[in-house]
């Protein structure tokens, strides 16, 4: 099973909105093969598995089969992993988990039942429901997992004084960033963000996935000569308002829509963003539901202080992840912090309030990378 999560694992960005599951097909506690599922609307881990024993002349008959997840019963994209199985004559298939997609849940586990296959579930299944835990949620709740991130100074900053430059993270740490944009689905930032920074908000990385980039602008202030307006037609850009925000700019949406932006408009609701990003309050929640009718797995915050302590005490998001140098010269720098109004926004803050569960620590060339699970 640790091999099949492993190869399950080799999907990651590529079979999204389907999960991620690897297969091995063992006799006598050897491997014969393995499989997984490598890009969405191709072929089923299982399948794959059954393939390369296939065209390495093994026999599966009386084989076991590991699964990450329950197989499939249903005509998809693909035809039924479970009829492939039986076909194949595999004597006992060993899953993960079971599979929450009401078209299966359960019913492929009945289904190798009933053709005389043993069936054993729950091998591995701590592992398996972390790998699959923005599946399972977008299945269950119709909304995708919500991963918070940001960089901070060592005392909580979001931002640096100008003299100071830029970058609070260091370049190995901003080439992760970029490797994790590459298996979004899309980036959210504020309006008061694309302002400020005129970031591009594109996945430079090794994954040549896009994301969506995903603006809350309730008052429409996105310059039309802003980075991310000015390469809308290459890169899929949404601004997200209001319908009070859309008849008030009614004309600015209509250069924006010009411009290669989709617009949407979103009813204010209790769980809104009131800032000066956002005055006219996008529910986030709202947003969450119509992304997930969209089948997004993953969403990406990257904007602001209001904006991600929204998502936070909302509880809104799934996952933190924080990125810190881990020692800092501060001298000549806190004077100029006290006196300039910077972003601030401490994880150690929250933390301290016991709101947030021991961390996943990886240290990046000077740097640590703070990964909270909140789910």
């Amino acid at each position: 099973m640790s091999v099949a999560l492993e190869c399950a694992a080799a999907g990651r960005g590529l079979v999204e909105p389907n999960p991620m599951v690897g297969a091995v097909i063992a006799r006598d506690g050897r491997e014969v093969a393995r499989g997984w599922h490598g890009r969405f609307g191709g072929p089923h881990a299982e399948v794959e598995a059954l393939r390369a024993a296939e065209r390495s002349g093994a026999d599966v008959r009386g084989a076991t089969l590991y699964v990450t997840l329950e197989p499939c019963c249903h005509h998809g994209k693909t035809p039924p992993c479970t009829d492939a199985i039986i076909q194949a004559g595999i004597a006992r298939v060993v899953a993960g988990m079971e599979d929450p997609d009401a078209r299966v849940a359960g019913q492929g586990f009945g289904r190798l039942r009933r053709a005389g296959i043993e069936v054993t579930v729950g091998v591995g299944a701590r592992r398996a429901l972390r790998l699959l835990a923005p599946y399972c949620k977008l299945r269950r709740t119709g909304r995708p997992w919500v991963i918070c991130k940001w960089a901070q100074t060592v005392d909580g900053f979001l931002a640096l004084p100008v003299e100071q430059g830029r970058w609070i993270s260091n370049e190995r740490s901003r080439a992760v960033v970029h490797e994790l944009r590459g298996l979004v689905d899309g980036i959210l930032v504020g309006a008061a963000t694309v302002l400020k920074d005129d970031p591009l908000l594109t996945n430079r990385g090794p994954n040549p996935r896009q994301p969506v980039r995903v603006i809350l602008d309730g008052q429409i202030r996105c310059p039309l000569d802003s980075q991310v307006i000015r390469t809308a037609p290459q890169t899929p850009t949404l601004i997200v308002t209001t319908p009070a925000g859309q008849i008030a700019h009614f004309d600015r949406c209509a250069q924006l829509h010009q411009a290669g932006v989709e617009m949407l408009a979103l009813p204010a609701g209790p769980s809104c963003v009131p800032s000066e990003c956002n005055r006219m309050g996008v529910s986030i929640q709202a947003l969450l539901d119509e992304l997930g009718r969209r089948q997004w797995t993953h969403l990406l915050v990257e904007g602001g202080p209001t904006v991600l302590r929204q998502f936070i005490s909302a509880g809104l998001a799934d996952e933190l992840i924080v990125f810190c140098p881990a020692q800092a010269d501060l001298h000549g720098q806190i004077d100029a912090v006290i006196h300039m109004d910077l972003p601030r926004f401490d994880v150690a803050a929250l933390a301290a309030q016991g709101k947030l569960p021991p961390p996943e620590i990886r240290l990046l060339d000077g740097d640590v990378m703070l990964s909270y699970l909140l789910r």
